[in-house]
């Protein structure tokens, strides 16, 4: 491992128990490292390519800059290290086996029922990333998975190139047709982005990203 590698692993450590200990209201618990370290290896694993500790921690970024929308911004972070945890691109089930993970290890790591409960539900709510009205953690969980969508054009080829190397199993008209089908819903929302922030900075980015790989697919 690089020195770069491992001062940007340590970083997430701190993060992750920072947020753990806020979580858990400054109170005594069990040691946040042990918790740190299998949540990165599962980040780490090799099927991932964009599904990445990289991708953990520009979420976290997006985070950090929405976080005065949300209601409960501990839940919010704690959230997005569990939405991927789990992540096999072969089957559908990867975020619920992602709560169910996270409703099992926040309590162990000194977390209250309540804050797992949100964090849970922050988990599932990836699925559709559809909050409802009023929902400003959900807003800011959705808004920061989804916030890739604006990034700038190049960035955006990479992510999207990544996103075929995970389903390399899938054969290339196969994919074509289902990326498609993907890119075409999420231009048919009224709104990508729920947040101010996310409305302002990153709707129109986004669309013209997702109508030029439209474009390039259906080609």
């Amino acid at each position: 491992m690089t020195d770069d590698r491992a001062q940007y692993e340590e970083a997430l450590r701190t993060r992750w128990q920072e947020t753990l200990v806020s979580a858990r209201g400054g109170a005594d618990g069990p040691d946040p490292h042990p918790y740190a370290e299998n949540l990165l290896a599962r980040w780490a694993e090799p099927q991932r390519k964009y599904h990445t500790t990289a991708h953990l921690a520009a979420v976290l970024d997006r985070i950090d800059t929405l976080a005065g929308h949300a209601a409960d911004a501990d839940a919010v972070r704690l959230a997005a290290w569990f939405h991927d945890a789990v992540y096999r691109p072969d089957r559908s089930e990867n975020e619920e086996r992602s709560a169910v993970l996270a409703e099992r290890a926040l309590p162990e790591a000194g977390v209250s029922e309540a804050v797992t409960r949100e964090v849970a539900r922050l988990v599932r709510l990836t699925v559709t990333h559809d909050p409802a009205p009023g929902d400003s953690n959900g807003e800011v969980v959705c808004d920061a998975d989804l916030a890739i969508l604006a990034a700038p054009p190049k960035e955006y080829g990479e992510y999207a190139a990544q996103v075929r190397e995970e389903y390399g199993f899938v054969p290339e008209e196969a994919f074509r047709e289902g990326r498609a089908a993907v890119l075409r819903q999420l231009l048919g929302l009224p709104r990508l982005f729920r947040t101010p922030y996310g409305t302002r900075e990153w709707e129109p980015k986004a669309r013209q990203n997702l109508l030029t790989e439209l474009e390039l697919l259906t080609r």
